[in-house]
């Protein structure tokens, strides 16, 4: 069979859409970006950066101006959301894919949306728009602006986090269970990886959160159509699904005192059996350490009977330990 190849650089696939005029379709990989640009409505092009020809491709797309251009080969890891003169640009955090499994990697997702495009790039394989994408084959009248394909891929994110608090919720309950049997069991080692994923996966969240809503405050002209809206909904449901991450975040936090509080307890046990230990030993120590000296004149050493009044003397001290130990209520 023979591969075509792409005529567009790092094309992973090309969208077109034309609300309410024709069904939504996905170009063929010999189209060339003049097709996409010269039809009505709008396109969604995904690319990707593995490919070096990218940037310089980039260049060619009339409407893209330079700090958006930037924003979509940048390789920087922190969430971005920028509006300026009608147009979305930055960066999104996202879950890698493998082509068997899901992972809980974290990988980026670059945008540059507009009235006429929304052009998205990545260097790894992200779950949220391989999803978008299985959405867009089956169901593409809901996508009538590029800003509600951006809201597309928000929203299957933050069903993949529904997942993943789902999936943390079970492990933690596992963990949980052994942490509070009878049997003292050290889980910091199942538990750190989660508390690290459910910590960044809170601050990114946090910082998306934060990020949206200073878009949404920008001036109406300086938003791409029908954002405003768009935006107004993807805060109502990062808001719910990062409720439920802090829950989890404090929930892990509360499960790793509890395991330190029962490893303190029973360190502090075993000192306490050694303490008594040694309280009980320390007695006959002085008595075999006096009887052993080298010195004249030592008792019961002329005669028989030393080394029975020796052992007495052993058993008088540690009881007169255990009494004085007794008195003092550590025991």
């Amino acid at each position: 069979m023979d591969l075509i190849t792409p005529v567009i650089p790092g094309l992973v696939w090309a969208y077109h859409f034309q609300p309410g005029k024709a069904p939504c379709r996905r170009l063929a990989p010999d189209a060339g970006f003049e097709e996409m640009s010269e039809c009505d409505g709008f396109f969604w092009l995904h690319l990707n950066l593995a490919d070096q020809r990218v940037a310089n491709f980039l260049e060619t797309i009339e409407g893209l101006d330079p700090a958006a251009r930037a924003s979509l080969t940048t390789h920087e890891t922190h969430p971005s959301i920028v509006v300026d003169e009608k147009s979305l640009y930055g960066t999104l955090v996202d879950f890698q894919r493998e082509f068997d499994k899901e992972t809980r990697d974290f990988g980026w997702l670059h945008f540059a949306v507009s009235d006429r495009f929304i052009i998205t790039t990545r260097l790894q394989p992200l779950h949220s728009v391989d999803r978008l994408k299985a959405a867009v084959d089956k169901n593409s009248n809901r996508y009538l602006t590029p800003s509600h394909v951006f809201e597309g891929l928000v929203a299957e994110f933050q069903r993949s986090l529904i997942n993943l608090v789902m999936e943390t919720t079970e492990e933690l309950n596992a963990i949980e269970d052994l942490v509070y049997d009878s049997e003292n069991r050290d889980e910091r080692r199942r538990l750190a990886p989660l508390r690290r994923t459910v910590v960044r996966l809170h601050r990114h969240l946090r910082t998306v959160l934060t990020l949206m809503r200073r878009a949404s405050a920008a001036d109406d002209d300086e938003m791409p159509n029908g954002f405003e809206d768009v935006a107004s909904r993807l805060m109502g449901r990062l808001e719910a699904v990062d409720h439920d991450v802090y829950a989890l975040q404090e929930r892990a936090r509360l499960l790793h005192e509890e395991i330190d509080s029962k490893l303190s307890s029973e360190t502090n046990r075993h000192l306490y059996i050694l303490s008594l230990m040694t309280a009980f030993l320390l007695p006959p120590s002085l008595v075999t350490g006096f009887f052993g000296m080298n010195t004249d004149e030592l008792p019961f050493t002329v005669g028989t009977g030393g080394t029975l009044s020796a052992s007495i003397f052993i058993v008088i001290s540690v009881a007169l330990a255990w009494f004085v130990l007794k008195r003092a209520r550590i025991l």
